[in-house]
């Protein structure tokens, strides 16, 4: 029987090959483009599940709320170190191990030549007890004994050591406190990417000695320099810290002075413990060890994924019942010959199960051959395994089954009724049962709903991401070149030097030290208070060189610029640590400063024109490594600048004037970039030779802020397309069948003197309507979940009646195309061919 089942199904197939390409083929590229997304979705929730030991492993987050007093909402991986000792310390039953990981990473030098370990983690205690990744040579348990011991991974240390083994050699780190020799204690296996947690060399450093001239950053729980890795005893412990965190706050957090007020810091930010395999999709991404991912991207193109493969089956519906309903006398005479509506059911469920496999095969191949493309468009390693561990095989035969009875159940149904009576009396080769037509039109319109739905999607994800980069950012991007790694110490203060000399170089307009920059790592944040008001206003508070507007391209819109020519522009100060200290501290805090503010921070400050900000006085404890107020005038407003990227509000900014502590030096210039940037490196390397020369241009700084919407648009455009290609292969088999029915009827209009072009717009308007159905549905979806997206953006388009136009008229276009083939082909036949039999 079911050898007879089988080839009733090859022969069906082959006898209608058009039919069996539009099914087969449409169901492979359903099926690939599922499989892919299933592999892509299955991967991104398993990060860190390979570590042993992960349920027991956590990292400690701080969550931020916005304020009125101009506060951002942030959702940091970062926690500070006094956070970290006080968990551990309160919670001795629940907590294990503690292990704080420092967020700079110095140089590293190795027979005379410097150079930076890509991610080097300073840790202040055995950070491989908590992460327990295998080990090649050594263990995690002895892999960092003592201070000034490191791990590599297993890359590293090829890198530097070759094929020698590296256990027992030495590198030097050049830190705060010295040029310090590390041993080499162990080598690990590198971190896969499916992890949060990247590193290729952790270091062991001593906390007390390394903040010994720091000491406030170690005790207060707003400095957040690192992050907080924690092991519990039993992964239900975290719930139950969590559960008392809120008083365990109010407890440890100290109130601090603002103004004449006493606030405390814990009114506004709140901890929580995340397992190491829910950081890469959790709610906190602001400043993590590596990009992660949001659980709403995945579950999105999970959902895309399904309603590509919903389009495929949809096809193999409708083309079922389109072309079953010519198998009425095969259906009649099964019965007649004592086949029951049971076994008509299983051979026809049977047929379509069948189409699905081929299906399958084929998408499997198409897989394997895009995988490599896919995990390099992703910088994945997804990997597609038959057997063994993490086998595809279950969910393949599921999908097979799930989509064969899904594209299968209603025709092998509909087949199966038909009266053998009703058809055989007739004389009848094919029958149509009532109100199938309407089903195939509705599942038409789902089809090109979806294909019109994910081209609005593309449409606008494109729109905005080309929005974000073109953007005016309140700075000149073209002919700025950024140069970073100022905070090492074996800069030894050279910067200012090296700054000096590149002004030199023919073709630099300007070039000045920031302690702001294009996609900066971090935040400075500090309360300003309007003359008599005891309500303060946290703005951004950054030290810059008098030149820094010009390197910029900064417009000035009211007052004048920081000046070397003022006095009172200067806040420099010697290091807490240095004895004069005390004495230039005072100094300034009698005199007072100036400084220049944002457009938006004097809003903020209440000013409502630029103009009228300028020689207002302020207070706020504004000096680095100082609490203490200092009076402070408004002497100049400029552009509002967007540092960071779009997905984050625009900063208001004070700029003070200052001449060290700078993280950057911005070079404007004008001429052949490569020339430039290799002059200005051979400045940097023949002034600081210990420290590695970082230069990046801005553009390509903001390119790289934006890759993540660029992949997504590409994904989004993918996407839409296999849509449009399912949803009008689907159409192109439905104008063939229709065609065909509609023979005779067409013959007699053209007997009745319809023309060419009424007959083509006769069918033109049949499949029409049904696009246009589909826009009308289409479009508020498509509008509620980009109004939702777009939304995650400070600044972005309008979300305008252009996308959806477009998606409709080009939906329209492609439609009419596909049909245009059937349609000329009939109007134009001679409709004696059509009426000859009758």
């Amino acid at each position: 029987m079911w050898r007879n089942y089988l080839t009733v199904g090859f022969r069906a197939l082959t006898k209608s090959k058009t039919y069996a390409f539009i099914n087969i083929f449409g169901l492979a590229l359903g099926l690939a483009a599922c499989l892919l997304i299933l592999l892509y979705v299955r991967y991104e929730y398993s990060y860190d599940s390979w570590m042993d030991g992960a349920e027991n492993a956590f990292q400690l987050q701080t969550h931020y709320d916005a304020t009125d007093t101009g506060q951002e909402m942030l959702d940091l991986q970062m926690s500070s170190i006094a956070s970290g000792r006080a968990l551990k310390k309160d919670f001795p039953q629940q907590v294990e191990k503690v292990v704080w990981i420092r967020s700079f990473a110095p140089v590293v030098t190795k027979d005379g030549r410097a150079f930076e370990i890509e991610n080097l983690r300073m840790v202040d205690d055995n950070l491989f007890e908590i992460l327990r990744v295998p080990f090649v040579k050594g263990s995690w348990q002895t892999a960092l004994p003592d201070a000034h011991s490191i791990a590599l991974s297993e890359t590293e240390a090829k890198r530097r050591f070759g094929d020698t083994d590296p256990i027992g050699k030495s590198l030097t780190i050049v830190d705060n406190t010295g040029d310090i020799d590390y041993r080499v204690t162990g080598v690990f296996k590198d971190f896969p990417k499916n992890s949060h947690f990247a590193a290729d060399a952790v270091a062991r450093f001593d906390l007390g000695t390394q903040f010994a001239d720091r000491l406030p950053q170690t005790t207060s729980f707003t400095s957040e320099q690192g992050w907080n890795y924690v092991r519990l005893r039993s992964p239900e412990d975290a719930k139950l810290i969590e559960g008392q965190f809120a008083a365990w706050e109010k407890r440890n957090i100290p109130d601090e002075n603002k103004g004449d007020k006493r606030v405390n810091p814990s009114d506004t930010m709140a901890f929580h413990l995340a397992n190491v395999r829910d950081v890469h999709l959790g709610k906190a991404q602001d400043y993590p060890l590596t990009p992660g991912n949001d659980r709403q991207t995945v579950i999105t193109f999970s959902i895309i994924a399904l309603l590509v493969l919903g389009m495929a089956c949809v096809n193999f519906t409708n083309l079922a019942t389109a072309r079953a309903s010519q198998r009425a006398r095969e259906v009649a005479l099964r019965k007649v010959l004592g086949a029951s509506r049971r076994q008509l059911v299983v051979q026809f469920l049977g047929e379509s199960m069948l189409v699905v496999a081929i299906a399958m095969l084929i998408a499997l191949a198409v897989v394997e051959l895009v995988l490599p493309a896919f995990n390099a468009f992703l910088d994945a390693n997804i990997e597609l395994n038959y057997l063994g561990s993490g086998s595809i095989l279950p969910p393949l035969l599921l999908l097979v089954f799930v989509v064969g009875l899904a594209g299968g159940l209603y025709p092998a149904f509909y087949l199966a009724r038909f009266q053998p009576a009703t058809i055989l009396r007739a004389n009848k080769s094919s029958a149509e049962a009532a109100g199938s037509g309407r089903l195939r039109s509705a599942l038409v319109v789902a089809q090109f709903a979806v294909s019109i739905g994910l081209i609005i999607c593309t449409a606008v994800v494109y729109g905005q991401t080309v929005y974000a980069r073109t953007i005016d950012s309140g700075y000149k991007r073209d002919g700025l070149l950024q140069i970073g790694n100022l905070g090492f110490r074996g800069v030894d203060h050279r910067d200012g030097q090296v700054t000096e000399q590149i002004r030199r170089i023919p073709g630099v307009q300007a070039a000045a030290r920031t302690e702001i920059a294009v996609n900066p790592g971090g935040n400075s944040m500090a309360p300003f208070f309007i003359t008599g008001s005891t309500q303060p206003v946290d703005l951004g508070l950054y030290g810059v060189e008098p030149q820094f507007f010009e390197a910029m391209g900064i417009k000035l819109v009211a007052g004048r610029l920081l000046s070397e020519a003022h006095g009172r522009d200067d806040t420099t100060t010697p290091v807490p640590s240095d004895p004069g200290f005390a004495a230039a501290l005072q100094q300034i805090v009698q005199r007072g400063v100036n400084v220049v503010v944002s457009v938006d921070a004097a809003k903020r400050l209440g000013f409502k024109t630029p103009q009228q900000a300028i020689g207002q006085q302020l207070k706020s404890a504004l000096l680095f490594g100082s609490d203490a107020p200092v009076a402070t005038t408004i002497v100049g407003v400029v552009d509002d600048v967007r540092y960071r990227s779009v997905h984050e509000p625009m900063q208001p900014i004070v700029y003070v004037m200052r001449r060290d502590f700078f993280g950057n030096i911005m070079v404007r210039y004008s001429g052949d970039p490569a020339r430039i940037r290799d002059q200005v490196q051979a400045i940097w390397t023949r002034n600081i030779p210990q420290v590695p020369f970082d230069g990046n241009f801005a553009e390509d700084i903001v390119r790289e802020q934006y890759q993540r919407e660029e992949a997504r648009g590409q994904l989004f455009a993918a996407f839409a397309l296999l849509a449009v290609v399912i949803a009008c292969m689907g159409l192109f088999g439905l104008a063939a069948f229709t065609a065909e029915r509609r023979t005779k009827e067409i013959g007699i209009r053209k007997v009745f003197g319809a023309r060419s072009r009424d007959i083509v717009r006769l069918l033109a308007w049949q499949f029409s309507k049904p696009v246009i159905v589909a826009n009308v549905i289409a479009w508020p979806i498509a509008w509620w979940v980009m109004r939702d997206w777009l939304n995650g953006f400070d600044s972005r388009i309008d979300l305008g009646p252009g996308p959806f136009l477009l998606a409709g008229l080009l939906a329209l276009v492609i439609a009419l195309g596909t049909i245009a083939g059937h349609a000329l082909k009939v109007s134009r036949s001679n409709p004696i061919h059509a009426l000859r039999y009758e």
